[in-house]
């Protein structure tokens, strides 16, 4: 028998009885010891299943494929990923309409109903300051400019310490500050993607702080990513040159665990991350009423349903100049994937051989499942069959070359 097919961890051999009795889903096990995420093979993996008394483990992670559908904005699709098959999906796309340059925000959870991990996406915050004291008489400091907060403009490690975590983390309990890191890098990597996505006038910055909180009677580690984008505009006036400042605290996104417990998540969290995929055709949609927003002097908009009426009254050019701004968004999103984990597995393309198209998958793995219902296994155990015991008719998948 295959060493990885016995019921101790096959990374640091621990007895997995501990973690059968602690609840955790059928046949999904987290070692308690080193935190290897392990799937079970040789019983019912329908899902619902109850766990089963034995059974065989082997290194992998079960997941399935999600879509959103923006049934409140644009009607249709707004984006896709993978996510485990024992957790829920809570939130989506929050349309506002106060803002021309940022009509509708993603806030939602990817979370494990029977414990407290989750990935978390927060609302970008967008914000406006100006040197020009008329201006702050009309609009002092935490007055809405166009639907921007009016407040100057700061760094990206004292946003997150000082707005972001604040305002989305209020109520939780004492937090206490574990680590913080500055990813300095992520402005170059931002111009090698789209040579437009920072013009000169612009700057960004990018940075990850970690969190400890006690929450429901246990203590939490969480790890929050955000990036800040600066665009700074002069114009000359009476009082001399005017500048404004519009700023925004984007890519706002976290992951968290159990203390001592998120490290050992990092490849599903990753996972999750990197498989986050906009639909193209409703982030031009998106796009498109942005721009009508502006071209008609940042009229307000009180109902929803007249989105779709603005869409069919732009250019297909508004269309084709948004995706520029779609891939630029997309390859940030891979980039800060990468800096949750130390050991980065990537991505591995598979072919789906029910629904007959390739699929990226978790990284490094070596071997995929599929089944019809859009579920995934992936394993390093090449003696793995999630069809024994199974209801469910599991296929190999064929990766990509």
């Amino acid at each position: 028998m295959s060493p990885l097919m016995s019921e101790n961890c096959p990374q640091c051999g621990g007895n997995l009885a501990s973690a059968i009795a602690a609840g955790q889903p059928g046949d999904q096990v987290l070692c308690p010891y080193c935190g290897t995420r392990l799937i079970r093979t040789g019983q019912a993996s329908g899902r619902g299943a109850p766990p089963a008394a034995g059974g065989a483990f082997a290194q992998g992670m079960r997941l399935k494929s999600f879509a959103y559908h923006d049934a409140q904005g644009l009607g249709r699709e707004a984006f896709r990923m993978l996510i485990p098959v024992d957790w829920e999906f809570v939130g989506g796309i929050q349309w506002r309409m106060d803002n021309p340059g940022m009509p509708a925000v993603a806030a939602f959870q990817v979370r494990n109903p029977a414990g407290l991990e989750a990935f978390e996406v927060l609302p970008t915050l967008s914000f406006y300051w100006s040197n020009d004291p008329f201006t702050h008489m009309t609009f002092p400091r935490g007055s809405r400019y166009f639907g921007n907060e009016v407040q100057p403009p700061v760094g990206i490690l004292q946003a997150l310490n000082e707005i972001v975590i604040p305002r989305y983390r209020q109520g939780v309990g004492p937090i206490e500050l574990v680590r913080q890191e500055p990813l300095p890098d992520l402005p170059e990597q931002l111009r090698a993607v789209n040579p437009n996505a920072i013009p000169g006038t612009s700057s960004a910055e990018g940075a990850r702080v970690r969190i400890s909180y006690p929450w429901e009677g246990q203590s939490i580690e969480e790890e929050i990513y955000g990036v800040v984008v600066a665009q700074r505009v002069a114009t000359p006036s009476l009082m001399g040159t005017m500048e404004m400042v519009f700023w925004v605290v984007d890519y706002l996104f976290s992951f968290r665990a159990l203390k001592d417990k998120l490290d050992g998540m990092a490849d599903l969290f990753q996972a999750i991350l990197y498989s986050f995929r906009l639909n193209p055709d409703w982030f031009a949609g998106y796009m498109q009423v942005s721009q009508m927003m502006i071209q008609n002097q940042i009229q307000h908009i009180h109902q929803i349903g007249q989105v779709s009426r603005m869409i069919s009254q732009t250019s297909d050019q508004i269309r084709q100049m948004s995706m520029d701004s779609y891939y630029q968004r997309q390859a940030t999103m891979d980039r800060l994937a990468t800096n949750f984990s130390q050991a980065i597995r990537g991505v591995d393309e598979y072919q789906d051989p029910f629904a007959g198209r390739g699929v990226e998958l978790p990284g490094g793995y070596g071997h995929a499942w599929a089944n019809a219902l859009g579920e995934y296994i992936v394993t390093e155990d090449p003696n793995f069959n999630p069809n024994l015991g199974s209801t469910l008719n599991w296929q190999p998948m064929t990766r990509q070359s």
